[in-house]
């Protein structure tokens, strides 16, 4: 079969017409992407543990809605993903940003705080791609990003559960990319390093922070929006052919 050469690329990512939900949407990298879908003309799922943070994000979009979920939580899942459908009918993007990071030696890492990290980063990624999988590939389309981390790729001291979660996120995200593609849906992940999120600024505007930098080619962390403009690229028809791929913001931080 003699693929054709014409083939027309929309260079603007539009998704006129594309629900898409958002984990972890009312506030850091979840808000960004969901504004910046939205820019592009998606409706948006915004889903957070903080109903009114997320009620307020959605707030600023108009079309969009904002839902409780907490993603650890298969009946939480369920019932979150049960109304967006039943809301707009439909799931065409889904982005999973959700997730915490509970950092400390591994000797002295507390059993709760690793079973909350892969609960929430690793758990909660597959609840939500599993669910709402399920309505895309019924419909025969649809397009998933998961957020992963530099700390998928390499070693990082202290981050020992949010190291295992994310590398996790990754092995997800390429069986579903393997198992799922033949069926319209195709799955990416973002492996970002520090992003200058509330939160990321909070955690990394110190000494340690400085010293991270120093390893990273580019010398500074990203921000949201780059983060952002990833998603929507890897949502969007333009990146028809990417699939199973774990896209790096690190600035080079992992080359080395």
């Amino acid at each position: 079969m003699t693929q054709s050469s014409t083939e027309t690329i929309d260079f603007d990512f539009r998704q006129d017409g594309a629900v898409a939900l958002v984990t972890g949407g009312a506030s850091g990298i979840g808000a960004a992407i969901a504004a910046a879908l939205w820019a592009r003309g998606a409706r948006i799922a915004v889903l957070d543990l903080n109903e009114a943070g997320a009620a307020e994000v959605a707030a600023g979009l108009p079309g969009s809605r904002g839902f409780a979920c907490n993603v650890a939580d298969p009946g939480s899942v369920t019932a979150a993903v049960d109304a967006v459908m039943a809301e707009y009918g439909q799931v065409d993007v889904l982005v999973n940003s959700a997730g915490i990071a509970r950092l400390a030696p591994a000797e002295e890492l507390s059993q709760s705080d690793w079973d909350s990290t892969i609960a929430i980063n690793l758990t909660g990624t597959f609840l939500m791609c599993q669910t709402v999988g399920r309505h895309m590939l019924a419909a025969g389309r649809g397009a998933i990003v998961n957020m992963a981390s530099q700390a998928a790729s390499v070693a990082i001291d202290e981050h020992v559960a949010y190291c295992a979660s994310k590398f996790g996120v990754v092995g997800i995200t390429k069986v579903l990319a393997t198992e799922w593609a033949g069926r319209g849906v195709r799955v990416n992940s973002i492996s970002p390093t520090v992003v200058l999120t509330e939160l990321g600024i909070t955690a990394w505007d110190n000494p340690k922070g400085d010293a991270l930098k120093k390893l990273i080619p580019t010398g500074r962390f990203a921000y949201p929006s780059e983060i952002a403009a990833a998603a929507v690229y890897l949502v969007s028809d333009a990146a028809a052919m990417v699939n199973g791929a774990d896209l790096v913001i690190d600035g080079g931080y992992t080359i080395k």
